[in-house]
């Protein structure tokens, strides 16, 4: 798990050690809920991530399920964005999820079952503006699975991507209200989301129950994007 100590993150992770799983949870600040392995890394470092692999294959085993949450934002309207603010998203959301999958596929491969899921957005499909670089990357996380998918889908791996719209988080939290109005009138749902919520549905792709399910979207949005 990367990106595992706030947030949806942090929900995932004790989702997981709710069911009685063992968990790694790697950030940049190596801190982690109660009871799962905090873990240091980098995702857009290569070596950062397989050292976090190798760290948590040394606790725990081989590793059955990577979820890929770790995620950042540089957001700003195209003509004011810089390269380096595209570059730095882009490194982090898309190329991290990269090093992520790749590293995790060893021991997935030779065991014949993995669950890959990635950590998308609503933005996604659905766009933003101010987050041309973000949503770019949130996309391609879509291809990314669909891909892998088609590459390891006949050796009982899967690869899918749940896309959160907006959630209560620490982010949303110092949003002004007008702000937070603004996008419950434009969510059917009325409200925002948990992260509870956007753990379960991490679960449930991380289960058995998924196992025919791969190369997916699921949108966890109160109906804002409705997956596209």
């Amino acid at each position: 798990m990367t990106g595992g100590a706030r947030g949806i993150g942090r929900a995932i992770v004790e989702e997981f050690l709710a069911q009685g799983h063992k968990v790694a949870a790697a950030s940049t600040s190596g801190k982690a809920p109660d009871g799962a392995l905090g873990i240091a890394c980098d995702v857009a470092d290569a070596a950062s991530v397989d050292a976090a692999f190798t760290a948590a294959e040394a606790a725990h085993g081989p590793v059955e399920v990577v979820v890929a949450n770790a995620g950042i934002t540089k957001d700003t309207l195209l003509m004011r964005m810089s390269e380096a603010d595209f570059d730095a998203v882009v490194d982090v959301n898309l190329k991290g999820a990269f090093n992520v999958a790749k590293r995790a596929c060893r021991p997935m491969l030779r065991a014949k079952w993995g669950r890959i899921i990635f950590i998308g957005s609503v933005v996604g499909l659905y766009g933003s503006p101010g987050q041309v670089n973000y949503a770019a990357t949130k996309s391609g996380l879509i291809g990314m699975a669909r891909s892998l998918t088609r590459e390891l889908g006949g050796r009982g791996i899967t690869a899918n991507v749940i896309a959160p719209g907006f959630i209560e988080t620490e982010m949303t939290a110092v949003l002004p209200e007008d702000t937070v109005a603004g996008y419950k009138a434009a969510i059917p749902a009325g409200r925002l989301g948990a992260t509870h919520e956007v753990a379960a549905a991490v679960a449930y792709l991380a289960s058995d129950a998924a196992g025919y399910v791969s190369g997916a979207v699921l949108p966890v949005d109160g109906g804002l994007g409705m997956g596209h």
